[in-house]
């Protein structure tokens, strides 16, 4: 039997980098059930409102859909159930430090499959406020009339 290798992105969160700014990055693997694992391999999840959090000891992530499994049975499973995270214990008690201080949130930035098994990339991010979002996006667009300006330059047009 031929291994997957490689790296296949299911879902992105791509609103969260302009709602939050991420400070720490980690990847983790998710407990999934057989018809969750089909489901993802179809590219069906969404990461929009998912968060994670830490109880007892463990890394549980909420929140996040992955619809049914369109061939499935009975056996089923629901879509926005409590999916455990696999983290070291060291990455987990590095976390719980870091979640008091006050703000930080756990966010899920992408689910992909990596050689063949299913990962979260989590982001330990800080919430945004309005005015920041808006220097971000002054930012972004004043870099990009940059380029512009020196695409122009170097074709020899004058504006």
């Amino acid at each position: 039997m031929v291994k997957e290798r490689g790296h296949k992105v299911i879902a992105q969160n791509r609103r969260a980098r302009h709602d939050w700014a991420v400070l720490d990055t980690y990847e983790a693997g998710i407990a999934l059930t057989g018809t969750e694992v089909k489901s993802l391999r179809q590219g069906k999840a969404q990461l929009a409102d998912g968060f994670a959090t830490v109880d007892d000891g463990e890394v549980w992530l909420r929140n996040v859909h992955i619809p049914e499994y369109t061939e499935g049975t009975w056996t089923n499973h629901e879509p926005r159930r409590s999916r455990k995270l696999l983290l070291h214990k060291r990455e987990i008690l590095r976390l719980v430090g870091k979640l008091k201080e006050s703000g930080l949130s756990l966010v899920p930035m992408s689910l992909y499959f990596k050689d063949g098994r299913a990962k979260v990339e989590l982001a330990l991010a800080r919430g945004k406020k309005a005015y920041d979002k808006r220097q971000d996006l002054a930012r972004r667009d004043a870099q990009r009339e940059m380029q512009r300006a020196i695409g122009r330059a170097r074709k020899g047009m004058r504006r």
